[in-house]
């Protein structure tokens, strides 16, 4: 299973089972996978405004 990561910022929940889609990150790929451009599509944070979900 794969691991859900949290925007710190705004709560934003990256699920990889959802991916993201509307900013070309297919179902299925793990938070460490996604581009380091990629932004939270809710408030535009950095991955590294991330953390795991425990």
């Amino acid at each position: 299973m794969m691991e859900k990561y949290e925007c710190s910022l705004c709560g934003y929940v990256y699920d990889p089972a959802d991916g993201d889609p509307d900013n070309g990150v297919e179902p299925g790929t793990a938070f460490a996978d996604i581009s380091e451009d990629w932004v939270c599509p809710l408030c535009g944070a950095g991955k590294d405004m991330f953390e795991r979900v425990e």
